[in-house]
């Protein structure tokens, strides 16, 4: 037995609208882990810690490359860093 639905007008296009909305943003937030290198601001976010935190792992021991002023993390080394530092 099929029984069929009817949504209010333009509630079907709202819940579509509503669904590639959340795919997209789901899809966006994977590519920061799919990433290999970060900026200094795409690894504090990466890290879950503020800028000012993230400077302080750095005096830590947290590892940058820097090539003509460029600064970029490894997502390894900020693996490795919370590793070295986990208890």
């Amino acid at each position: 037995m099929q029984k069929s639905i009817e949504f209010p007008k333009g509630l079907e296009n709202r819940l579509i609208e509503m669904i590639i909305t959340c795919t997209t943003q789901a899809l966006k937030s994977q590519q920061s882990v799919l990433k290999e290198w970060f900026s200094l601001s795409e690894a504090a976010q990466y890290a879950g810690v503020s800028h000012n935190t993230f400077v302080k792992f750095r005096q830590m021991g947290l590892k940058i490359c820097e090539i003509d002023g460029i600064k970029r993390v490894s997502r390894k080394e900020i693996d490795r860093f919370f590793e070295d530092y986990s208890f």
